[in-house]
């Protein structure tokens, strides 16, 4: 896993723990979710992260998540256009229906 301590250093600040264990990272960092890693050197990473609930784990998996992908790439580069609402209230269809099936 790459880390992302090879980007570029924003801020450098020291701080001090508590008696409790604990230390202030400031308002920034209020109500962030972090992953906190401890190295053998006594380093510590701490990561901002994104929790994925299990229900959505799925749109990470293949083929789902490049189908997601391609679906994005599709809706940015067509512009929408107008739906005709008089057609969809008479139920009149101005195409041939479509199927739902897979093409071939």
């Amino acid at each position: 896993m790459k880390h992302e301590a090879d980007a570029p250093v924003e801020e450098i600040a020291i701080k001090v723990v508590g008696k409790s264990g604990q230390i202030s990272l400031g308002k920034r960092f209020a109500g962030k979710t972090l992953r906190l890693e401890r190295h053998q050197n006594g380093t510590v990473v701490l990561t901002a992260v994104a929790m994925v609930p299990e229900s959505q784990l799925w749109t990470l998996a293949e083929p789902h998540r490049s189908r997601i992908e391609q679906g994005l790439a599709w809706a940015a580069s067509v512009p929408p256009k107008g739906t005709n609402l008089e057609s969809l209230l008479t139920g009149s269809p101005s195409k041939a229906k479509r199927t739902r099936g897979r093409r071939a």
